[in-house]
């Protein structure tokens, strides 16, 4: 099988990930029926080549259908979805980031900065949005589109 991502490439992502601090775990969500996934083989193996390039970094992959608990459990619904959670030993907290479908063009930019963001374990919100999100009383459900167009 060939690489998606060239060596120049890699090496790029490889200097991003210099920045990761703390161990991020990717959990991976397809399906092994392509007619009901479109891009999972292909996000899968995405998934695959850029968290070999930091030893920070770790896969899991499940299956929507058959691992549907673990997906209840991260409240995944669709495949392709993966979560973006920190590891500490065997303990994974889960951020609530969530990408669905496949990470590709302008999207793929967006994917690093993510990985390299959880594993600071700090949102880099102000001190002011912090108080400000502090004093919600009721949970917000905060939704962000990363799309060319």
């Amino acid at each position: 099988m060939e690489n998606m991502l060239n060596e120049d490439i890699r090496k790029q992502v490889r200097e991003m990930f210099a920045e990761i601090d703390q161990p991020v775990e990717v959990l991976f969500f397809g399906t092994e029926d392509e007619a009901s996934c479109q891009y999972c083989k292909e996000t899968g193996q995405l998934l695959e080549e850029v968290t070999s390039l930091s030893d920070k970094l770790s896969l899991k992959q499940y299956d929507l259908e058959k691992d549907g608990a673990v997906a209840s459990q991260y409240k995944v619904d669709a495949a392709p979805t993966f979560v973006l959670a920190g590891r500490d030993g065997d303990s994974v907290t889960d951020y609530a980031v969530r990408f669905k479908g496949i990470p590709a063009g302008h999207e793929f930019s967006t994917l690093v900065n993510a990985l390299v963001i959880v594993s600071k374990r700090d949102s880099g919100l102000s001190d002011k949005t912090r108080q400000f999100l502090g004093e919600l009383k009721k949970p917000v459900k905060l939704e962000v589109f990363a799309t060319p167009t």
